[in-house]
Order: C-alpha cells, then sequence, then structure tokens
C-alpha cells in the first residue's frame, strides 16, 4: 500500500485532513439514531427523513454493519463497490472504506467511510464518518475517485490515491489538541453521550487518510470552510500533517484565517439556533439555551433568570440591582457529573454582589469578558459570595458573562467558562456569545409570554369552574375538568350544581363551541345567567328557551350547547331539557346497567326559533346520572355512539366513591387517542330523601292556626329526636306562617318540613308577589318577620310556584356524638 503522492499534482481542492464529515451513529437494530448536518449535505436525506430508517438505506456502508463481508445497500442506493481495505475483522474493531454509489436520478458519490463499533449504555452500536471523496480531485477531473478506475477505462493515472485508515492519535503532533478537537465532530450531542463516544474513537484508533505507509493526516472537522475555485492560486489551509506531507512549511494568507473563523461561528449559531426553541415550555427552552453552548463554545455553562420571570409573573419592571432574586435553573458542564452540585446547584436562588461581573452584566446588559481570571481576581470574586468556594471553578479559567435580554430588559444571565487548557475567550468569541445570547433571549421570551399567557388562561378557567358541594339535599355530587391538549389550554366546557328551593338540585353541563378566551367568557356569562333563572324556580325547557334568547343579544357567534337537569329528590324524578347537547347515562341501582338516556335533542343555544322539551324520569335511590361533554365521548374519525357506549360501560363499573367513579370513568375514555378538546365531567347519586323524613301539613285561614304550627313543629322535631332544635324551628315558622295568613288569598298554607344534614322549613301560600326584607323602624307594626328569619336561619329565601309563592329556611343541627 506504498501509494506516494504524484509528481505535479495540483493543490487539493480542500485543506488535507480537515474535510466537511458526515456522523451517524446507528442503533443495535441498524436504525438511525443520530443524523448530522454534515450527513444531510453529504447524502441529500434530511434529518426526519432519516432518523429511524435502516442505515443501509441511506448510506453505502451496510457492508460495516452486516455480519458478512459485503452487505448490500437498498433503497435510494442500488450497488455499491467497496474499493479501500478493510483494516480489521468485522467484530469490536472499526472498519474503513471508499465506497462509489450509483442511484437511480442521482450522480455517482465516492464516498470514504469509518465506523466504530460502540458499547455502552447508550443507545449507539455504530458510529458512522463519511466525507466526499470527489474534493481529493485535482482539478479539471470529472467523477473520477481514488484508485476505482485504470487508464484504460478513461481516467488520469495522476490522480491523488489515498485510503480511509486508523491511527493512534498520539502519533500526530500536538496530540492532546488533536483529542481535544474531536468531540466538535458530535456537536449535536449530551457531554455524556458525545464523552462516551469520543473516548472509545480515541480507543479504538483515530480516522486518518493515508497517502502511503509513512504519511498519514489525521481527519478533522471542517466547520463550513468552502472550496476554493479551481482557478485560485492561495494556498491551502494548514492543518495538522499537512507541513509533514509537503515536506515545507506552506503560509496560509491572514485572509483566509479569518474567514475560516467568521464561517465557524456563524455555523455554530446557526445549528444553535436550529436546536433552541423547539416548544414553548420554559423548562425545556432553559435546558435547550444551556446545554447549546457545551462543549462547542464553553466547558461549562450556567443560566439565571429573573424570579418574576421564571414565576410567569409578566414581564419584570424596573432594571435589575442588589436586592434582585435570580433562580439559577440550568447547569451544563463536560467535568465530572455532580462536581459542581454543591458549588452552583441548580433551582437556587441567589442575589449577585454589585462587585462581580455577574452583577455588572446584569446591570449594563452588555457582555463581561475576562480572557484569564487570575488567582487573585478569583479569589476576589470567590470572596464577594458567602458559604462557598467558587475559586476552582474560575481561577485560571476563562470568563464570559452574557446578558438574556428582551426588548432592552434583562430577563436573566449565562456565565460562560473554558478550562485553563482551552483556547481563552477573545473578542470573536464576545460577539459569537452576545448573538448566542440575543436568540436564546427571544426564545426564552416566547416561552415565557407563552407560560404567562397560559397560566393567566387556567386562572380565569379556575375561577369561572365552581366549586361544587360534593353533598347537596338527596344527592352526592362529584365533578371532574381536563384542559384540551390543544395551544391555550382552556375552553368554554363548564359544569354547575345548583341548590334550589324544596330540597331539589339543578344539575348543569354546558359546552361553549370553540376555545381560547373568548369562550371562556362567554361560558362566563352563560353560567351566571343559568344560575341566576335557576334560582327563579324556572321550568328547564323555559330556562333553556330564556337562555337561547339572551345569546342572540350578546351576538351572533354565542353558540353553545347545555344540559339542563332538576333533580327532586323527595318525588324521585328528574325533569331534563336538552339543547344540542351529548345525552346523559343513567346507571340504575338495581341492577348496575347503564343506558343512555333517550331525549328530545333540541337546537344549541344561539340558534334561535327553536322549541325544547321537558322530559321526565323517574329515578330510585342510588341511581346515579352521568352528565359529560362531548369532549369525553367524541373522537375524531370514530363514531359517537361507540364513545357513548364505552361511557356506559364505565359509568356501570363499580366503585369504592364517587371519585373514584369519576376517575374509572376518566382513565377509560381519556385513553382513546386523538383528544383534543377539554372535558367536563359531573356525577350525581341520587339518593333521594326517605318517606319519614317528610312531614306536609294544611293550616287554615285562621290566626289561631299559628299555634297549631308550633305544635305540629315541636311535635315532629321531637320524633326526629331533634330537641335542641325545637326553639328555633318554633319561632321561625310562627313568622312565616303569620305572614302567609296575613297575604294569603283564599285555600290554604302549607307546611312542610325535610330532614335532611340541615332542617328545611317551608311556607306556601297563594299569594305570588314574593316576599321582601324591608327596612322596619321603631313604631312599625309590621316587616320585623324575615329580619328574624334572616337573623337565626342558615339560609333563606322565596321563589314563585305555580300555585303562588314559597318562603322556606334552613336550620343547621348539630352532629351526633358518635
Amino acid at each position: 500500500m506504498d501509494r506516494g503522492i504524484p509528481p505535479g499534482l495540483p493543490r487539493p481542492l480542500a485543506a488535507a485532513g480537515r474535510i466537511p464529515l458526515a456522523v451517524v451513529v446507528v442503533d443495535g437494530d441498524g436504525l438511525v439514531s443520530h443524523w448530522s448536518t454534515g450527513a444531510r449535505r453529504l447524502f441529500g436525506r434530511a434529518r426526519e427523513d432519516a432518523v429511524g430508517r435502516p442505515a443501509g438505506d441511506l448510506m453505502p456502508v451496510a457492508g460495516a454493519l452486516a455480519e458478512n463481508e459485503h452487505g448490500v445497500a437498498h433503497g435510494a442506493y442500488d450497488t455499491y463497490d467497496e474499493l479501500g481495505p478493510e483494516l480489521h475483522a468485522r467484530g469490536s474493531y472499526p472498519t474503513a472504506g471508499w465506497a462509489k454509489v450509483s442511484g437511480t436520478g442521482r450522480d455517482r458519490l465516492d464516498v470514504l467511510w469509518w465506523a466504530y463499533p460502540l458499547v455502552g449504555p447508550g443507545p449507539g452500536r455504530h458510529l458512522i464518518l463519511a466525507a466526499d471523496a470527489g474534493q481529493f480531485r485535482t482539478d479539471g477531473q470529472g467523477d473520477g475517485g481514488g484508485g476505482g478506475k485504470s487508464e484504460d477505462e478513461g481516467e488520469d493515472p495522476d490522480i491523488l490515491r489515498i485510503t480511509p485508515g486508523f491511527a493512534l492519535h498520539t502519533e500526530f503532533q500536538d496530540a492532546d489538541a488533536l483529542a481535544r478537537r474531536l468531540p466538535d465532530i458530535l456537536p449535536n450531542m449530551g457531554p455524556a453521550e458525545s464523552g462516551r463516544i469520543v473516548a472509545q474513537v480515541l480507543e479504538l484508533g483515530y480516522p486518518v487518510l493515508e497517502f502511503s505507509h509513512h504519511d498519514r493526516v489525521p481527519v478533522t472537522p471542517d466547520w463550513g470552510v468552502p472550496r476554493r475555485t479551481a482557478g485560485r492560486q492561495s494556498a491551502p489551509e494548514p492543518s495538522m500533517g499537512a507541513a509533514r506531507l509537503r515536506q515545507e512549511p506552506v503560509p496560509t494568507p491572514r485572509l483566509d484565517l479569518e474567514y475560516a473563523e467568521v464561517r465557524e461561528r456563524l455555523e455554530f449559531l446557526n445549528e444553535v439556533s436550529g436546536r433552541i426553541g423547539t416548544s414553548l415550555d420554559l423548562a425545556r427552552t432553559i435546558r435547550e439555551v444551556t446545554s447549546a453552548a457545551v462543549p462547542r463554545f464553553a466547558d461549562f455553562a450556567g443560566t439565571h433568570l429573573r424570579a418574576a420571570v421564571l414565576a410567569g409573573e409578566g414581564f419584570p419592571d424596573g432594571p435589575p440591582d442588589v436586592t434582585t432574586v435570580w433562580h439559577r435553573v440550568w447547569v451544563e458542564h463536560t467535568d465530572a457529573p455532580g462536581r459542581w452540585d454543591d458549588t452552583v446547584p441548580v433551582g437556587e436562588a441567589i442575589s449577585f454582589p454589585e462587585h462581580t461581573p455577574f452583577f455588572q452584566c446584569m446591570v449594563t446588559g452588555e457582555p463581561v469578558l475576562i480572557p484569564r481570571l487570575s488567582e487573585e481576581d478569583g479569589d476576589r470574586i470567590s470572596g464577594e459570595f458567602e458559604k462557598r468556594d467558587l475559586r476552582p471553578l474560575i481561577n485560571n479559567r476563562s470568563l464570559m458573562v452574557v446578558p438574556l435580554k428582551a426588548r432592552d430588559v434583562v430577563l436573566g444571565f449565562m456565565v460562560l467558562l473554558r478550562r485553563p487548557d482551552r483556547e481563552p475567550f477573545d473578542d470573536m468569541d464576545r460577539t459569537t456569545g452576545a448573538e448566542l445570547a440575543a436568540r436564546a433571549g427571544l426564545v426564552l421570551d416566547n416561552a415565557r409570554m407563552y407560560t404567562y399567557q397560559e397560566q393567566v388562561a387556567e386562572t380565569l378557567q379556575d375561577s369561572m369552574l365552581p366549586q361544587v358541594t360534593p353533598r347537596m339535599a338527596g344527592c352526592d355530587i362529584a365533578t371532574r375538568y381536563l384542559p384540551g391538549t390543544q395551544l391555550g389550554r382552556i375552553g368554554g366546557d363548564w359544569f354547575d350544581a345548583v341548590k334550589l328551593p324544596g330540597s331539589r338540585t339543578a344539575l348543569i353541563v354546558g359546552d361553549v363551541m370553540g376555545h381560547g378566551l373568548n369562550s371562556a367568557a362567554m361560558m362566563g356569562q352563560l353560567r351566571t345567567a343559568v344560575q341566576t333563572m335557576a334560582t327563579m324556580e324556572m321550568p328547564p325547557a323555559q330556562l333553556l328557551r330564556n337562555l337561547d334568547d339572551l345569546a342572540q343579544r350578546l351576538g351572533e357567534l354565542y353558540l353553545a350547547t347545555c344540559l339542563y337537569a332538576v333533580y327532586d329528590p323527595i318525588h324521585s324524578e328528574l325533569q331534563i331539557a336538552n339543547a344540542g347537547h351529548v345525552p346523559p347515562v343513567l346507571v340504575r341501582a338495581e341492577d348496575a346497567s347503564g343506558e343512555v338516556l333517550d331525549l328530545p335533542t333540541g337546537a344549541p343555544i344561539g340558534v334561535g326559533g327553536v322549541a325544547f322539551e321537558t322530559a321526565i324520569v323517574r329515578v330510585r335511590p342510588g341511581d346515579r346520572l352521568v352528565l359529560c361533554t362531548d369532549g369525553l365521548v367524541e373522537v375524531r374519525g370514530e363514531d359517537i355512539g361507540d364513545g357513548l357506549a364505552a361511557l356506559c360501560a364505565s359509568a356501570a363499573h363499580p366503585a369504592a366513591s364517587m371519585d373514584d367513579a369519576c376517575d374509572t370513568i376518566i382513565r377509560a375514555l381519556n385513553t382513546r387517542g386523538g383528544r383534543k378538546d377539554d372535558v367536563a365531567l359531573l356525577m350525581a347519586r341520587l339518593n333521594g330523601i326517605p318517606d319519614e323524613n317528610v312531614a306536609e301539613y294544611k293550616l287554615a285561614l285562621d290566626p289561631r292556626e299559628v299555634a297549631r304550627a308550633r305544635r305540629l313543629v315541636r311535635g315532629r322535631l321531637l320524633d326526629w329526636e331533634l330537641p335542641e332544635a325545637v326553639e328555633t324551628a318554633e319561632l321561625l315558622v310562627s313568622e312565616l306562617v303569620t305572614n302567609a295568613m296575613n297575604h294569603a288569598r283564599s285555600g290554604r298554607v302549607g307546611l312542610r318540613l325535610v330532614r335532611t344534614d340541615a332542617l328545611l322549613c317551608e311556607v306556601m301560600d297563594d299569594e305570588p308577589a314574593l316576599a321582601a326584607l324591608l327596612d322596619a323602624g321603631r313604631d312599625d307594626e309590621f316587616g320585623r318577620g324575615l329580619r328574624v328569619v334572616s337573623s337565626l336561619a342558615r339560609e333563606w329565601g322565596t321563589s314563585t310556584t305555580a300555585l303562588g309563592k314559597t318562603v322556606w329556611f334552613e336550620q343547621a343541627l348539630a352532629r351526633k356524638a358518635r
């Protein structure tokens, strides 16, 4: 393999040894898990099209991955010929080769490649490095490659012949610098994974280009310096081994060096821009921003944010000062894991002293660069911080602090450090760091604004959803709300339970069409209207009719569905009206069977001109009513009937409590793929009120009946073993019955006592005018009755009925000792 450099060889098209590399990692199944920008340029496949695909479909190196001597690639590459000899047997050793690829629809491609087997905890099982062999052709040549064709085939016999191979990096000058350069090949990997791979590459052999047995050039990555044109006469950029190859030092114009540095940094910034801001999650964005700087630009990076930014409290006011609290939100470094956990812990809240470079950066909003921190400077800065020793972290290192700004306000800053054995930060690095921070600040501000808006939306949503009492008269209630998975996480779904006179309960579930703040605001208006009309004793159909009129007055875009049910635990019945909503499910306690109630559907609220109907459903104690919005049962591409069937099945499943029953439904239906809408779920167990806990009486229009009412109340409360409630109940019933006697027109006055967790007393008469609380003066003979009731009762109220009005009060009962 004694291949020298032919005499009269023109300058190569790329600097010897410094070439653009494609970097690919292949997992144990032969699938691509990492695909670099260089791989996209060389093989013409985007990262999203390559990751997860068989490596043999994408690259002409299937032989290095297969067990047989020469694997055959397929897919975009029909055939390839491996021209370079394999340096080791397949298995635990690296392999290399030179392949010619011919595929349909593309020009022939000459590829140099190196393949390393990998071991360790990561998913990668092979590292593939590849380069375009065409850059080593001499000027004026066509598709000739290194050593693949003879003179008879029309190629120039003096074409440069090279072979990919391996060598110890210690064989070359500046071996340590060469080893430190190797991690740059893997720019998009974390320090742990790249460090593991680099260590194995160094152990198995450094990739080299062999010109002969004695002339080898180590391969180092090219950060994007373009090839020179054929007519350019400038000397090639020097690289390790280049002087040895030409047997004389080759000067490089200063312009080329500066151009290479600028291109190198631009490519770095371009790659960073593609890696950060992949989501609007603030925590993830912080990790991406910090990790982007290590190890390529710095050996240590720590990101600090103002407390107001991290808490999602909106845009911070005023410039920072010594009292400003900063949170260290993420740290990335190439040192041993956990080395700096005690010194610079993630999550720490800290205020920075005035005479430090960190304070200078956050106050001025400009980068601070210290090329090399001397022992004296490091000791001074460390002395500004109490109870921690920063000297091992900062002494003799290169330090740069860059601000993270948005709209000229400092949101945070990033501390960057380089080890003493690395080139210190310079003015060009300051510019690069400032640009990195500017892009990072913009991304962080976007994430901050999204986090703030999301918190505002969730706060609004939570404030509009009611705190439903779990126990109402004659029924137990449990609810669940799940925000949608769509952007914004806020919608118009709501539920409610309203206490009504006569121990009844109104159960409501509604869904405003659309998402976002407008839907949530409309939901709040409709929910308030429903609560108001419910307490006015409106029948369900009439309530929906009035709600529809209100929606039309509010605007053309106000559309919503609503299900309104009133449960009467004394008569064990439900009155239900539906306005285009998902029908409810009733689970019968007798046989634990679930059924979808067949109700008149009606049109959505806001359509107008559509009649609503009230359906009456008889229930028994222990039955459960399940109301939900369509987000729970409707999945795109599926029939809603399947979702309702699943709801029936899951609702009928036995559970220890109402909360457990709700959780069972959520688990069963929320796992169905495709759910994006928010979900409101309300379940009520209809316990009813036993007949022995209800007492009803009729009183004649005779003032003497007031005394009789007191006797009836005393007797019933003593029968119920409630002697402590007798005195107050007698007084309040006496006041209400007296008022009814004074205002009733004809017929009788009704009196009803209901015992639940509290004592409910209702007095009915045929006067439609509602009772009013009056401001009675000292000498007034009337108007004090309801004031007494208001002072002594836990709750009281008045409502109209079909036959007149009802005045009621609730009296708290003492809990019995167990």
